[in-house]
């Protein structure tokens, strides 16, 4: 056989497997739901396990024309909680919307329809996390909020409202309320989102992360 011919065949069974490799050390499994792909990540995370191998040179190519994110991450934009590092995440898989408490307003809402409706997106998790600053100038209250944080207290404060109501300490439970407030807002947002819901096509869930452990807990 000629030796060019060989050295071809060769290169391409290389190339060929080095590329299978890769798509297994991504951990990319279609079968899998959102929220068990988020939280094997985000084991991974805690374990210091990370996928070391990613290619991002090939996923920039793979996403460069289109994009299909298997979950969305509504979070807040606390820059401890970025969200592809603690679910260990590539380029392409998380379409990560972030903003100060979590909340909804109308652009995030727009932001949530278009990549439900026109990216395919059918799992969600809104996550609040541990001495949310955001949360906290709420339960605090008062009239002293310079600039546009009032808008974010007011979105806050009917889950402060609620946490006030319960046993126990009145930040932790108000972080988990306005995480419960964001998942029943999306949940009935109407016209696209209710109706996409109501027929079982699309999750929401909420979540919480711990600022200290890094773990990620889903919230009943």
């Amino acid at each position: 056989m000629n030796s060019k011919i060989i050295f071809i065949i060769v290169l391409t069974s290389f190339l060929f497997f080095s590329c299978g490799k890769a798509v297994k050390n991504e951990g990319v499994t279609e079968s899998k739901d959102g929220l068990t792909r988020l939280l094997e990540g985000n084991q991974r995370y805690l374990n210091s396990q990370q996928f070391k191998s990613r290619k991002y040179d090939l996923r920039r190519a793979e996403t460069g024309q289109s994009q299909k994110p298997f979950a969305l991450i509504l979070s807040c934009a606390d820059s401890r909680v970025p969200p592809e590092i603690i679910f260990d995440q590539g380029v392409g898989d998380l379409f990560v919307i972030r903003i100060a408490g979590n909340v909804v307003n109308d652009e995030v809402l727009a932001s949530v329809e278009y990549a439900v409706e026109h990216l395919g997106v059918t799992f969600i998790m809104v996550l609040g996390h541990e001495r949310c600053g955001a949360v906290s100038a709420a339960v605090k209250g008062g009239p002293n909020h310079s600039g546009h944080l009032e808008s974010i207290i007011k979105a806050i404060t009917p889950a402060v409202e609620d946490a006030r109501e319960q046993k126990g300490n009145v930040l932790d439970n108000a972080i988990n309320a306005n995480v419960a407030l964001v998942v029943k807002q999306l949940s009935i947002s109407e016209p696209i989102l209710k109706e996409i819901v109501n027929k079982g096509k699309l999750k929401i869930v909420g979540a919480r992360y711990d600022l200290d452990d890094g773990k990620v807990e889903v919230l009943k």
